[in-house]
């Protein structure tokens, strides 16, 4: 039988030489990948500002992965934006085939 519940897995990660159980859903390697990025985010920022205090740090980081997600998700958004208009584009070249290639309305068919 199928639990349809989530099962929440601790994982322990570490970000910046400091460890954080992280109670979540997702797998072991998923939430180690997540913990990496951040941790490469965290570190980018500390080098840039290496007087920070963590909070700092890790409201910077934040922000820098805002920023990704967010050009991620235009570039995405800009993507559909075209593929709707190429499919349109190869929609209006079909019907116009179809439209020479069929009888007139008018004309008699070999029926």
């Amino acid at each position: 039988m199928n639990d349809p519940t989530p099962r929440h897995n601790t994982v322990t990660v570490k970000i910046l030489d400091r460890t954080y159980p992280v109670r979540s859903g997702l797998d072991r390697a998923e939430l180690q990948r997540l913990a990496a990025y951040v941790q490469q985010k965290m570190r980018t920022v500390s080098t840039q500002a290496p007087h920070g205090d963590l909070v700092r740090v890790a409201v910077l980081a934040a922000l820098n992965i805002a920023d990704d997600y967010f050009r991620c998700r235009e570039r995405r958004t800009d993507g559909d934006q075209e593929i709707r208009e190429r499919t349109a584009a190869i929609e209006a070249i079909v019907d116009r085939a179809i439209d020479v290639g069929s009888p007139a309305e008018d004309e008699p068919t070999d029926r």
